[in-house]
């Protein structure tokens, strides 16, 4: 191996340091093994908002920096010369043992903004529930609730000398660092969770494609079949069939020894069946092994023309560093090439099986995939806890549950019973409104929204819930705009969005006696607004009788319509839902 290609492994004030050679400005990162996945989601947004604030005494400044908050790890990455590398990173540990906490609410409220604009996966929810990886699908709802003492003390115990490693590409080592961070041992990864029963599954949402991911055994095969995933779908899809215009694939290393192969199309309206349909032969046609040999040539190529490209060792060093924290071995460009050019086609028809039995897909809604051999993912609980029953004022058959275990919503409906359930234990979060409204999340990502109004429930019941639930899992939110109309059980999808075939407590239908009684209040009103308009038009050409005398009788005439139509608006709103 060339040393001037190889990365070297060195300390500096006790932190693991990954060097590379490198002419031209100097490049560095300092990596933490610690992001999203290891919050709670009552907590969530705690790593980014120290991210935040350990870059902001950085200021402004000529050279380029910034940081990123993944989902296992964190990154501080600069570029600039050598004497502007060492006072970035000594800054940066300075501010992580010192944070300014004068800066806390502008930062929470950059953060929100930022949130604003920004699209949270769905597919991570679904497959990993709402804690560990799934957390990133949702808001950093736990960001406006920290306190300065939360945040310190997040900082302390994950931003330290062991949990850290450091990154050089450059001459040499730069001169003046000073790294100074708390001790403190190095952490293992989140445990990789399930809200899958069974796989490979699906799910329909949104209007926009088709998207899958699928978990693999992190392998230079699946790396080659992720590309060669994408050559399929592009001939397919866009150059034969015509039916979409982007696809691609991603391969995402969760360095836990297992990698997410994921997969998407667009498509329009029009076109979804086409897609959905070409989507799913694409990997059918991968599962029987049919897999040219030209298109691995072609994907191979690309990936060796990276291992030997001269940057190749500074553009590994972030992922090696990353590697390092989870205690995986470093392998040189010698050995990642050893492996690429031994992959064979048979290796990536494994993989193509492998992906096959740990699908998730995410069909346009109003689709299925269950004829495609996948199986629908849970939107509701096997079971109801046992307790006090509210039935809902709406009278549709929806019923509340409150139990010493916690909480469920039943709903009737043509395929019979769908339950929804929220254990105390396994209440990821609750959300909290000053009106009273609340949103209890399970840690498998179903949802039962409490709103006023919905349920004759007493304020007792009510404060049993709150006392319940662990105080650490409460989010306190401001007041709402407008209170959201009230629904059944739902399952979130992070922002709000309704899976496909739970949503709203089922429509309920009119019966025959508020059929009945909306006639005749609505007869009865017709008649009244009649008399009233008509005593209104001609009642003051009467000369036998003074013009207030018609005003008390048009009055009188519009006062009992509006008496008689009050019932039947009422009656309306209560039977017709959507």
């Amino acid at each position: 191996m060339n040393p001037l290609t190889a990365v070297h492994a060195t300390e500096v004030d006790g932190i693991p340091t990954l060097f590379a050679y490198a002419t031209g400005p100097m490049r560095a990162g300092l990596v933490f093994r610690v992001g999203v996945a290891d919050e709670t989601l009552a907590r969530t947004g705690v790593t980014h908002l120290v991210e935040h604030l350990a870059l902001h005494r950085q200021g402004l400044a000529d050279y380029h920096f910034n940081g990123a908050t993944k989902a296992a790890f964190t990154h501080f990455h600069v570029e600039g010369a050598e004497h502007e590398i060492a006072a970035y990173l000594n800054g940066v540990c300075a501010s992580l043992t010192d944070l300014p906490m004068e800066r806390l609410e502008t930062e929470k409220e950059i953060l929100r903004t930022e949130e604003s604009r920004r699209d949270n996966p769905q597919l991570p929810l679904w497959r990993y529930g709402a804690q560990g990886h799934g957390l990133v699908s949702y808001p950093e709802w736990g960001v406006r609730g920290l306190r300065p003492d939360d945040v310190q003390l997040w900082a302390q115990s994950w931003f330290t000398q062991g949990n850290a490693v450091l990154w050089i590409a450059g001459e040499r080592l730069p001169a003046g660092l000073t790294l100074k961070l708390p001790s403190g041992p190095r952490r293992p990864l989140p445990a990789a969770t399930s809200a899958l029963p069974t796989t490979p599954a699906y799910f329909a949402a949104g209007k926009g494609g088709v998207l899958l991911d699928a978990v693999v055994t992190d392998t230079t095969a699946a790396r080659l079949y992720a590309g060669v995933l994408e050559r399929e779908l592009s001939r397919a899809l866009r150059q034969q069939d015509g039916s979409s215009y982007t696809t691609a694939t991603d391969y995402t290393d969760r360095r836990d020894g297992f990698a997410l192969v994921t997969a998407f199309a667009d498509a329009l309206p029009a076109k979804q069946d086409a897609v959905l349909g070409g989507f799913l032969d694409v990997l059918a046609g991968l599962q029987v092994g049919r897999i040219g040999q030209a298109d691995v040539e072609a994907v191979r190529t690309r990936a060796d023309g990276a291992l030997t490209a001269p940057d190749a060792a500074v553009r590994r060093l972030p992922a090696a560093a990353e590697d390092l924290l989870t205690g995986r071995p470093l392998r040189t460009l010698d050995e990642l090439r050893y492996e690429l050019w031994a992959v064979t086609p048979g290796h990536l028809h494994a993989v193509a099986l492998e992906a096959a039995g740990s699908a998730l897909l995410q069909v346009p809604a109003g689709h299925s995939a269950d004829w495609a051999g996948y199986t629908a993912a849970p939107t509701g609980s096997s079971y109801a806890v046992a307790g006090r029953r509210f039935a809902s004022l709406q009278g549709d058959g929806t019923a509340l549950v409150v139990g010493d275990e916690g909480v469920s919503v039943t709903a009737g409906g043509k395929e019979g019973e769908h339950v929804v359930t929220v254990s105390y234990r396994t209440c990821a979060a609750m959300m909290s409104w000053p009106d009273g409204g609340r949103r209890l999340i399970g840690t498998d990502g179903l949802v039962i929204d409490l709103e006023p109004g919905l349920y004759r429930i007493d304020a007792h019941t009510m404060a049993t819930i709150d006392a319940a639930v662990p105080p650490t899992a409460v989010v306190w939110l401001p007041p709402r705009r407008q209170q959201p109309k009230p629904e059944a059980a739902r399952v979130s999808s992070g922002n709000g969005e309704t899976a496909a075939g739970v949503g709203a407590a089922p429509t309920a239908p009119r019966t025959g006696l508020q059929t009945a009684a909306l006639v005749v209040f609505g007869l009865f009103g017709g008649i009244c607004a009649l008399l009233a308009l008509a005593v209104t038009v001609f009642g003051g050409d009467d000369p036998q009788t003074s013009t207030g005398a018609w005003i008390a009788i048009a009055g009188f005439l519009w006062g009992v319509t509006a008496l008689v139509a009050w019932p039947a608006v009422r009656i309306l709103r209560r039977t017709r839902r959507g």
